[in-house]
């Protein structure tokens, strides 16, 4: 078994250190500083204290090597998604990203993990993946995802038993781990009024507790949380209301100082391609 949902224990995770990344003006945040050179040697600093933040809670951390040709590989969960069977292999929207597609294939293949399904015709990032059970999967569709993308999913995670579903969001948003974040098994952290209607009442019936934040919050990164199970997420040291309402809900919080990465567009969950979850 490799990813039983979003909220198990986490194990084990595929990552790249930002060796080459820059903010390239392919999404909201990054557009804000396409004119800047970021500090490499201080993203690689946070980068450490991300990895190490992981094997001091018992997870073990995987490498996919740097290279210059695919500047964004550090935010290793857009390449797909990870279920218990095998992982989806996506299909980005951006040539920046292109060279992605096939090393990240490449490493889970040497990893010896099985891919079972693969989105060829439409668009599918692994930023817009989210379990909400062992059975149920969101996936956004803003600015990297589209119907297409979705419907080619659904058909291929059928036959293991999966329900597959999509939720629009403004393009703006990215992707939907942006907005919406499943951190416990009924905890989330979300933008509810970019929500869709649809998408909110299946939220209510699975009695899923939303900690609601500003539109603002999204592009500061407010609902990019890694969850590690067991009650534990990661969170930026920078979001103090959610991770005072998470701590308040029982949860415990590793906040990170991560602030230059940020520059590029992703956090913590944009970083972090889930292995393992029991």
């Amino acid at each position: 078994m490799y990813v039983k949902n979003g909220t198990g224990i986490l194990k084990r995770v595929l990552v790249s250190r930002p060796e080459y990344l820059k903010p390239a003006p392919i999404n909201e945040i990054a557009k804000k500083w396409k004119d800047t050179t970021m500090n490499v040697e201080k993203m690689l600093q946070e980068h450490l204290i991300f990895t190490e933040a992981f094997k001091r809670e018992g997870v073990e951390v995987e490498f996919l090597e740097a290279d210059q040709d695919r500047p964004n590989a550090v935010f290793a969960r857009d390449f797909g998604g990870c279920v218990k069977e095998g992982y989806i292999l996506g299909n980005f929207k951006l040539p920046l990203r292109y060279k992605e597609h096939t090393d990240y294939e490449a490493k889970m293949e040497a990893l010896g993990i099985k891919k079972i399904a693969e989105c060829k015709k439409g668009l599918f990032e692994g930023g817009d993946f989210a379990f909400l059970n062992e059975t149920t999967i969101a996936v956004g569709m803003a600015d990297r995802s589209n119907q297409e993308g979705v419907e080619e999913i659904r058909e291929q995670l059928m036959p293991y038993g999966y329900q597959v579903f999509g939720v629009p969001v403004k393009a703006a948003y990215l992707h939907l781990d942006m907005c919406f974040n499943l951190v416990d098994d009924h905890i989330a952290v979300a933008y509810t009024e970019g929500m869709p209607d649809e998408f909110r009442k299946i939220l209510k019936k699975m009695e899923i507790d939303l900690v609601s934040i500003p539109e603002e919050a999204i592009f500061a990164h407010g609902c990019n949380l890694q969850s590690l199970g067991g009650h534990r997420v990661m969170s930026l040291s920078a979001n103090h209301k959610v991770n005072e309402e998470l701590d308040r809900r029982g949860m415990k919080v590793i906040e990170l100082n991560i602030s230059e990465i940020l520059k590029a567009g992703g956090g913590p969950h944009c970083m972090t391609f889930p292995l393992e979850r029991i």
